[in-house]
């Protein structure tokens, strides 16, 4: 994991919706930026889907940019390659951008290893928060709340220090490519 209060790795990035190479310094928000390892397949992504675009839906009027980045084997996962994920974004109404990672650099550099893999960053760009949407899996019956990402984004737009603990994402592991 890397560090709280490391700057966000710099990337480039295809939106597999827009088609366009989207760049961390075009999608930064003006309060935070949200960047999010997640993809199709993973049962721990899908059971959080709805909750993450409503909640992107509320904190981008705040100021907060979001983007998803997919960053799985395509050729052993085709389920997470740009075509499905392009379609995925649009039957889900995902309201950022859906950002194809193939040479898995990207992942690597923030030290990403599950999808969801959710990482918050100030307006600065330093790591602030690094965990759990909420205390919902898919298997508990727990509602999907997003608790934890929320108390986060509050605490980081208010300029306050978090005060939860940073509990780390679960769900699938990133399928990495063995060719890279």
């Amino acid at each position: 994991m890397i560090p709280l209060g490391t700057i966000a790795p710099d990337f480039t990035l295809l939106d597999v919706v827009s088609q366009s190479q989207m760049s961390l310094t075009r999608l930064r928000g003006e309060r935070a930026t949200v960047i999010m390892f997640i993809c199709n397949h993973c049962p721990y992504v899908q059971h959080l889907g709805a909750g993450i675009v409503a909640l992107s839906n509320e904190y981008q009027e705040m100021g907060v940019a979001f983007a998803g980045i997919s960053a799985n084997d395509a050729g052993a996962f085709p389920a997470d390659g740009p075509d499905m994920m392009q379609l995925t974004a649009k039957k889900h109404s995902y309201n950022f951008p859906y950002l194809y990672d193939e040479l898995q650099e990207v992942a690597k550099s923030y030290g990403a290893s599950c999808t969801p893999d959710l990482f918050i960053f100030d307006e600065n760009l330093k790591l602030a928060y690094h965990g759990q949407f909420d205390d919902s899996r898919p298997e508990n019956d727990l509602p999907v709340t997003g608790a934890s990402f929320r108390h986060a984004l509050d605490h980081i737009i208010a300029g306050k220090e978090i005060t939860l603990p940073q509990i780390p994402s679960i769900g699938c592991s990133i399928k990495w490519t063995s060719q890279i």
